[in-house]
């Protein structure tokens, strides 16, 4: 059986993702899980103690639980993003209380935009399984520090070079567009590109259907 998990996206990562510009993702991992190591890098697992990430990706039974990034060993992730019905008539309802027929309308197309009559606007973290319409698929998990990000990194991350798209105010690489678009996700709940925070490093192919329509596999 497959071992899926959701993933949440910004509208603009999202674009990134529609328009096949996207193929990794770095979140912030836990800080004192992890530390250089002769061989590597090297997580806490537990029960074995200091172990090179390499190691426990391998042998992820005998790390403890929860002391592994949650992607390793997940063979897809379903993307979660900003959406909305497209009627006011559901916007009395949680999502858990919708059958699946609503008709979802996406924070990141910009199509629908002036039309009033669409229903309230619902956080990412709040998308059901079935209103998803992108998964991600071979998934691969490394730990680095984020400022050990390249330029083709920064390019797989959805950052292109000179893109005021992302933030009007940063004009050069990729890899300083990258910079700009990760402080003004992190910077404030303390994250910033300057405390260069280990992070996780997600790669992964983009299949533009809901992960129920690829079937279980």
């Amino acid at each position: 059986m497959k071992r899926d998990l959701p993933i949440l996206f910004s509208p603009s990562m999202v674009r990134a993702l529609l328009n096949d510009l996207k193929t990794m993702t770095r979140r912030v991992g836990d800080q004192t899980a992890f530390r250089n190591g002769p061989d590597g890098v090297e997580v806490w697992t537990g029960f074995m103690g200091w172990q090179t990430f390499e190691w426990a990706k391998e042998n992820r039974g005998a790390c403890g639980k929860g002391t592994m990034p949650s992607h390793v060993g997940i063979d897809r992730l379903w993307v979660r993003e900003a959406w909305r019905t497209e009627s006011r008539a559901y916007d009395d309802l949680a999502p858990s209380e919708m059958g699946g027929e609503e008709t979802v309308l996406f924070e990141a197309d910009a199509a629908w935009k002036h039309n009033k009559t669409v229903g309230r606007p619902r956080r990412g973290m709040h998308m059901p399984r079935w209103a998803s319409r992108i998964t991600l698929t071979d998934i691969d998990v490394r730990v680095e520090r984020l400022q050990e990000i390249s330029e083709a990194d920064a390019i797989a991350e959805g950052c292109v070079a000179d893109d005021a798209n992302l933030n009007p105010n940063r004009i050069g690489p990729a890899r300083s567009i990258f910079e700009g678009l990760w402080d003004s996700l992190n910077a404030e709940r303390g994250y910033g590109w300057a405390t260069n925070p280990w992070v996780t490093v997600t790669t992964f192919a983009v299949d533009l259907r809901n992960i129920d329509q690829i079937g279980a596999g």
